[in-house]
């Protein structure tokens, strides 16, 4: 975990504003954004994407605001229902009706009463939004929304539903270095497990592609539509493509050689065309 706390603080020393965290497997996300939060002095700590079968919403809810307490301003909460696969073999949970049930979860944590953590206030919630039904939730019920694996025209699409008051935060992968058969073969691993989920899948057809998109690792259209692929002034114009679709935050996921490469390399190239720092 220091080894961690170290990038944390590197990326906060390159000018990024943020950093958000996964929670398909591994540490839990509440815990890991606190050690985050602890180990920097501005960056703000999102979870990207805390699932919702994992704790009960008012775990959910409590925790969020106790970090929030500690640490003003700085937390996003992002929730998402994950996918059927992983509640259901992973966790040994049941997984249906994914409207309803992000819509009963986020009711529950609003129920929790002031008490906890009083004064404080919810921290900012975003939900993993892919199709326009739960992107409508994320307006009513959230912030906003964080959609993942999107084109920027997903993002315009989101932000039309949305309007002009709530966040979207959309994520955009980058391969930077090596050739572009090295990055293809970087964009193709990425997209692998995805590849083989119902909710991508449907969320990708949506966006239009085609079922000669969605082979295992996805085929090199879709790779390269959804990864920012050559230098570091590629990769800044496909996270830009994003802000001018609407975004008001990108979040990007560097793609190294494996999901334990140091991302710095590749952040401190980005940081530098962005005009971070």
């Amino acid at each position: 975990m220091p080894e961690a706390q170290k990038v944390a603080r590197d990326v906060e020393a390159l000018g990024y504003g943020s950093l958000f965290l996964p929670e398909t497997v591994g540490k839990e996300a509440l815990t890991q954004s606190a050690a985050f939060l602890a180990a920097t002095d501005r960056l703000v700590v999102g979870t990207g994407i805390a699932n919702i079968h994992v704790r009960v919403p008012s775990a959910a809810e409590s925790g969020a605001r106790t970090l929030t307490a500690l640490y003003p301003g700085r937390f996003v909460l992002g929730l998402g229902v994950s996918h059927g696969p992983l509640v259901e073999r992973g966790l040994g949970g049941t997984y249906d009706k994914p409207l309803a049930t992000m819509r009963s979860y986020l009711d529950r944590m609003a129920a929790v009463p002031e008490q906890v953590e009083p004064g404080v206030g919810r921290p900012p919630r975003l939900l993993a939004a892919l199709g326009p039904k739960m992107i409508e939730v994320s307006g009513t019920h959230a912030d906003g929304a964080h959609p993942y694996l999107v084109t920027p025209a997903h993002t315009e699409t989101t932000r039309e539903i949305l309007g002009p008051d709530r966040w979207v935060v959309s994520e955009q992968a980058v391969a930077i270095g090596g050739d572009d058969a090295d990055q293809l073969a970087r964009a193709h691993s990425h997209l692998e497990v995805y590849s083989g989920l119902p909710n991508y899948r449907n969320s990708w057809l949506r966006q239009g592609f085609d079922e000669s998109d969605l082979v295992r690792g996805g085929s090199d259209r879709l790779a390269r539509a959804l990864v920012g692929m050559g230098g570091a002034e590629q990769a800044a114009a496909a996270v830009t493509a994003h802000l001018d679709a609407g975004a008001d935050h990108v979040v990007v996921q560097v793609l190294g050689a494996g999901p334990t490469a140091d991302p710095r390399p590749a952040l401190t190239e980005l940081a530098a065309v962005l005009g971070l720092g």
